[in-house]
């Protein structure tokens, strides 16, 4: 979501909005507004039959409408971690990394109670990344926890574990031995950090895998790269006995902020959950996204 990104906008000549509120894009939130008025949020009653303001996680948070029951989620599975993702209380505001708040002009429905650090780098593909980075983490999968820079280059956290830091000169990245071996939390987020400076929804999209809507899991990602660009990720799912499936989406946007779980503007009656169908676009309160955009982490 950045302007830039600080390593790779010279390669190949690519300069990178990350995730933007150009074409195809709302502006800070003001699009698509569910119920408002005067550039005011709409009353909060409108989601008052799916929410539960006392569910601290998205699965107690958000029931699910008459007829329609939650996909099981295998416990240790990275849908059942996020659809356990602790929520900040009811009507608490997203705040942006340097502490302000982002007004909720009908974007979001609940926020996500996650530290997102004190830089301007916890934007969408890298809260994407984070999402699951810590939940490869948490099972000890780390091996497994590696992304690619907009250059192509695989950053593996197994290598981070080593006590091996990136070396940047021009457009060669390498790895280089600068610290002690160590695996804490800690140097997790650190990894993180170099993640985010350097990779986007550019390299992000490029790196997954496309589904078909109609084999959507949680976890998937409805993701542009380039500029604009943009990232959210399913959440949760719901199925009724004739086949529909439901589902919520999580997002951070520009500038850094905490991860929310969005309204849905284009179905006020249906709002937090969405429906999708191939072959068609989807709409959130902040982007436009096109059909053909479902993507998926590989297990």
């Amino acid at each position: 979501m950045r302007s830039l990104r600080y390593l790779l906008p010279v390669l190949g000549g690519i300069m990178l909005l990350a995730c933007s509120s150009g074409a195809g894009a709302g502006n800070g939130g003001a699009k698509g507004t569910p119920g408002a008025e005067g550039g005011k949020p709409g009353p909060r009653a409108l989601n008052a039959l799916y929410t539960d303001a006392d569910g601290g996680t998205i699965a107690t948070r958000f029931l699910v409408p008459e007829g329609y029951t939650r996909i099981p989620a295998e416990e240790g599975s990275f849908a059942a971690y996020l659809r356990n993702l602790p929520l900040k209380p009811e009507g608490a505001s997203v705040l942006l990394y340097d502490g302000r708040e982002k007004p909720n002009y009908g974007t979001y429905a609940a926020v996500v109670d996650l530290p997102i650090g004190t830089r301007d780098l916890h934007q969408c593909a890298d809260a994407v990344m984070r999402l699951r980075a810590e939940y490869l983490w948490e099972q000890g999968r780390y091996d497994d926890i590696h992304f690619n820079l907009t250059n192509g280059f695989r950053m593996d956290y197994s290598e981070w574990m080593k006590g091996r830091r990136l070396v940047v000169k021009g457009n060669d990245v390498r790895w280089s031995n600068r610290a002690a071996p160590s695996n804490t939390h800690d140097d997790l987020w650190s990894y993180c950090q170099m993640v985010f400076a350097y990779a986007g929804t550019l390299s992000l999209s490029r790196e997954l895998p496309s589904v078909e809507v109609a084999d959507m899991r949680i976890g998937d990602v409805i993701i542009v790269g380039g500029s604009p660009g943009h990232s959210v990720i399913v959440v949760d799912m719901a199925r009724n006995d004739a086949g529909e499936v439901i589902f919520l989406l999580a997002q951070s946007y520009m500038p850094a902020q905490e991860l929310q779980v969005l309204y849905n503007p284009s179905d006020l009656e249906l709002s937090p959950w969405y429906r999708w169908a191939d072959g068609e676009g989807l709409e959130t309160a902040e982007y436009s996204f096109p059909a053909g955009c479902l993507k998926r982490f590989e297990d």
